[in-house]
Protein backbone atom coordinates (compact mmCIF):
# COMPACT_ATOMS: atom_id res chain seq x y z
CA UNK A 1 0.00 0.00 0.00
CA UNK A 2 1.27 3.20 -0.91
CA UNK A 3 1.68 6.07 2.07
CA UNK A 4 -0.38 9.08 1.22
CA UNK A 5 1.34 12.18 -0.04
CA UNK A 6 1.49 15.18 2.08
CA UNK A 7 0.71 18.55 0.65
CA UNK A 8 1.78 21.61 2.57
CA UNK A 9 0.49 25.26 2.17
CA UNK A 10 2.52 27.25 -0.33
CA UNK A 11 2.97 29.74 2.37
CA UNK A 12 4.35 26.93 4.57
CA UNK A 13 6.79 25.84 1.90
CA UNK A 14 8.09 29.45 0.64
CA UNK A 15 8.80 30.16 4.70
CA UNK A 16 10.88 26.94 5.01
CA UNK A 17 12.86 27.78 1.67
CA UNK A 18 13.17 31.16 2.09
CA UNK A 19 15.08 30.51 5.16
CA UNK A 20 17.61 27.89 3.68
CA UNK A 21 18.31 30.21 1.35
CA UNK A 22 19.35 32.39 4.29
CA UNK A 23 22.49 30.53 5.10
CA UNK A 24 24.77 32.94 6.96
CA UNK A 25 21.46 34.30 8.45
CA UNK A 26 21.82 37.43 7.46
CA UNK A 27 18.08 38.43 8.77
CA UNK A 28 19.41 37.52 12.27
CA UNK A 29 20.21 41.61 13.33
CA UNK A 30 19.39 42.94 10.07
CA UNK A 31 16.58 44.96 12.32
CA UNK A 32 18.87 45.34 15.57
CA UNK A 33 21.83 46.72 13.16
CA UNK A 34 18.81 49.34 11.49
CA UNK A 35 18.27 49.85 15.07
CA UNK A 36 21.53 50.71 16.31
CA UNK A 37 22.72 53.59 14.37
CA UNK A 38 20.38 55.82 15.81
CA UNK A 39 20.47 54.47 19.35
CA UNK A 40 24.05 54.16 20.27
CA UNK A 41 27.12 56.02 20.25
CA UNK A 42 30.08 55.13 18.11
CA UNK A 43 32.89 56.13 20.40
CA UNK A 44 34.55 52.93 21.78
CA UNK A 45 32.03 50.68 20.05
CA UNK A 46 33.26 46.98 20.54
CA UNK A 47 31.59 44.09 18.34
CA UNK A 48 31.61 40.72 19.78
CA UNK A 49 31.19 38.39 16.64
CA UNK A 50 30.71 34.42 17.07
CA UNK A 51 28.71 31.87 17.59
CA UNK A 52 26.82 29.87 20.30
CA UNK A 53 29.40 31.14 22.48
CA UNK A 54 29.25 34.85 21.72
CA UNK A 55 25.32 34.77 22.03
CA UNK A 56 25.56 32.76 24.98
CA UNK A 57 27.66 35.45 27.19
CA UNK A 58 24.69 37.56 26.65
CA UNK A 59 21.99 35.63 27.74
CA UNK A 60 23.76 34.13 30.41
CA UNK A 61 25.52 36.85 31.74
CA UNK A 62 24.15 40.08 30.55
CA UNK A 63 25.61 42.57 33.28
CA UNK A 64 29.10 42.29 31.41
CA UNK A 65 27.27 44.24 28.34
CA UNK A 66 25.33 46.60 30.85
CA UNK A 67 26.33 50.14 30.20
CA UNK A 68 28.97 49.49 27.58
CA UNK A 69 29.55 50.07 24.02
CA UNK A 70 29.65 46.22 23.43
CA UNK A 71 27.31 44.75 20.90
CA UNK A 72 27.07 40.80 20.54
CA UNK A 73 26.80 39.26 17.32
CA UNK A 74 26.84 35.67 17.77
CA UNK A 75 24.83 33.46 15.91
CA UNK A 76 24.17 29.74 17.19
CA UNK A 77 26.11 26.57 15.51
CA UNK A 78 27.48 29.16 12.87
CA UNK A 79 31.23 28.49 11.23
CA UNK A 80 33.46 30.77 10.10
CA UNK A 81 32.32 30.82 6.12
CA UNK A 82 28.85 31.94 7.01
CA UNK A 83 30.29 34.59 9.62
CA UNK A 84 33.16 35.68 6.80
CA UNK A 85 29.58 36.86 4.52
CA UNK A 86 27.93 38.45 7.56
CA UNK A 87 31.10 40.22 8.33
CA UNK A 88 30.04 43.47 6.47
CA UNK A 89 26.81 43.96 7.87
CA UNK A 90 27.30 42.94 11.17
CA UNK A 91 30.86 44.53 11.68
CA UNK A 92 32.13 46.71 9.38
CA UNK A 93 28.87 48.71 8.80
CA UNK A 94 28.44 49.27 12.54
CA UNK A 95 31.81 51.29 12.97
CA UNK A 96 33.15 49.81 15.64
CA UNK A 97 36.46 50.50 16.96
CA UNK A 98 37.06 46.92 18.00
CA UNK A 99 35.76 43.77 17.16
CA UNK A 100 36.30 40.00 18.68
CA UNK A 101 36.15 36.84 16.98
CA UNK A 102 35.74 34.06 18.60
CA UNK A 103 35.20 31.22 15.83
CA UNK A 104 36.03 28.41 14.30
CA UNK A 105 34.57 25.12 17.00
CA UNK A 106 32.07 24.64 14.44
CA UNK A 107 33.79 23.92 11.53
CA UNK A 108 35.98 21.27 13.68
CA UNK A 109 32.16 19.71 14.25
CA UNK A 110 31.70 20.24 10.59
CA UNK A 111 28.49 21.90 10.95
CA UNK A 112 28.60 23.21 7.19
CA UNK A 113 30.39 20.18 5.97
CA UNK A 114 34.03 19.42 6.38
CA UNK A 115 36.76 21.86 6.72
CA UNK A 116 40.37 22.12 7.33
CA UNK A 117 42.46 23.96 9.84
CA UNK A 118 43.86 26.38 6.98
CA UNK A 119 40.49 27.04 5.60
CA UNK A 120 38.95 28.00 9.01
CA UNK A 121 42.47 29.91 9.45
CA UNK A 122 41.97 31.71 5.89
CA UNK A 123 38.50 32.64 6.95
CA UNK A 124 39.48 34.11 10.26
CA UNK A 125 42.45 36.05 7.78
CA UNK A 126 40.22 36.78 5.50
CA UNK A 127 38.12 38.71 8.51
CA UNK A 128 41.27 40.47 9.81
CA UNK A 129 41.80 41.91 6.73
CA UNK A 130 38.43 43.10 6.24
CA UNK A 131 38.04 44.76 9.16
CA UNK A 132 41.80 46.57 9.05
CA UNK A 133 41.22 47.88 5.76
CA UNK A 134 37.99 49.53 7.41
CA UNK A 135 39.85 51.12 10.67
CA UNK A 136 38.99 48.64 12.53
CA UNK A 137 41.12 46.80 15.66
CA UNK A 138 41.09 43.25 15.49
CA UNK A 139 41.16 40.67 18.97
CA UNK A 140 41.40 36.97 17.55
CA UNK A 141 40.63 34.63 20.37
CA UNK A 142 41.94 31.30 20.88
CA UNK A 143 39.02 28.51 20.45
CA UNK A 144 37.55 27.40 23.98
CA UNK A 145 38.61 23.92 24.89
CA UNK A 146 36.45 21.40 24.17
CA UNK A 147 37.30 17.17 24.88
CA UNK A 148 34.76 16.43 22.39
CA UNK A 149 31.08 17.88 21.29
CA UNK A 150 27.92 16.06 22.27
CA UNK A 151 26.13 16.80 19.01
CA UNK A 152 29.17 15.00 17.09
CA UNK A 153 30.98 12.80 18.85
CA UNK A 154 34.43 11.30 17.27
CA UNK A 155 36.05 14.87 15.62
CA UNK A 156 39.01 15.25 18.44
CA UNK A 157 38.73 18.61 19.22
CA UNK A 158 40.85 17.81 22.10
CA UNK A 159 43.82 17.76 19.34
CA UNK A 160 42.47 19.67 16.18
CA UNK A 161 41.49 23.04 18.62
CA UNK A 162 45.28 23.44 20.65
CA UNK A 163 46.81 22.73 16.48
CA UNK A 164 44.34 25.65 15.20
CA UNK A 165 45.27 27.93 18.02
CA UNK A 166 48.78 27.95 17.44
CA UNK A 167 48.21 28.82 13.92
CA UNK A 168 46.11 32.03 15.18
CA UNK A 169 48.48 33.17 17.87
CA UNK A 170 51.37 32.87 15.14
CA UNK A 171 49.38 34.93 12.75
CA UNK A 172 48.05 37.35 14.82
CA UNK A 173 51.87 38.18 16.36
CA UNK A 174 52.61 38.37 12.50
CA UNK A 175 49.91 40.10 11.27
CA UNK A 176 50.46 43.12 14.81
CA UNK A 177 46.88 42.07 16.05
CA UNK A 178 45.79 41.05 19.90
CA UNK A 179 45.59 37.61 20.54
CA UNK A 180 43.41 36.56 23.43
CA UNK A 181 44.20 33.11 24.72
CA UNK A 182 41.19 31.66 26.35
CA UNK A 183 42.38 28.40 26.53
CA UNK A 184 45.27 28.57 28.54
CA UNK A 185 43.36 30.03 30.93
CA UNK A 186 40.28 27.16 30.35
CA UNK A 187 41.28 23.92 29.73
CA UNK A 188 41.94 20.72 31.81
CA UNK A 189 44.44 17.78 31.81
CA UNK A 190 42.06 16.76 29.03
CA UNK A 191 42.17 19.54 26.86
CA UNK A 192 38.38 20.24 27.69
CA UNK A 193 36.25 22.22 30.15
CA UNK A 194 35.24 21.36 33.82
CA UNK A 195 31.60 20.88 34.37
CA UNK A 196 32.28 24.20 36.54
CA UNK A 197 33.23 26.03 33.28
CA UNK A 198 30.71 24.35 30.93
CA UNK A 199 27.52 22.09 31.79
CA UNK A 200 28.19 20.05 27.85
CA UNK A 201 31.52 20.92 27.53
CA UNK A 202 31.76 23.00 25.32
CA UNK A 203 29.18 26.11 26.03
CA UNK A 204 30.15 28.33 29.24
CA UNK A 205 28.35 28.54 32.51
CA UNK A 206 28.41 31.86 34.16
CA UNK A 207 31.52 30.50 36.10
CA UNK A 208 33.17 30.05 32.90
CA UNK A 209 32.23 33.63 31.52
CA UNK A 210 33.64 35.13 34.79
CA UNK A 211 36.58 33.96 33.63
CA UNK A 212 36.39 34.96 30.46
CA UNK A 213 35.60 38.92 30.99
CA UNK A 214 38.53 40.43 32.45
CA UNK A 215 40.57 38.96 29.75
CA UNK A 216 38.27 39.66 27.20
CA UNK A 217 38.50 43.69 28.94
CA UNK A 218 42.49 43.34 28.90
CA UNK A 219 42.68 42.32 24.95
CA UNK A 220 39.95 45.23 24.22
CA UNK A 221 41.97 47.93 25.84
CA UNK A 222 44.88 46.69 24.17
CA UNK A 223 43.18 46.80 21.23
CA UNK A 224 42.24 49.79 21.60
CA UNK A 225 45.60 51.40 22.23
CA UNK A 226 47.30 50.17 19.48
CA UNK A 227 44.72 51.67 17.51
CA UNK A 228 45.32 55.53 18.99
Amino acid sequence: MKKPLLFLPLAVLLSVNLAAQDWAQLNTFRSANKTLEKSMKKEDRVVFFGNSITIGWLQTMPSFFEGKPYINRGIGGQTTPQMLVRFRQDVIDLKPEVVVILAGTNDIAGNTGPMTLEETLGNLISMTELARSNGIAVVLCSVLPASDYPWRPGMRPDLKIPELNTMIHEYADQAGVVYLDYFSAMANESKGLDPELAHDGVHPTRKGYELMAPLAESAIEKALAQSE
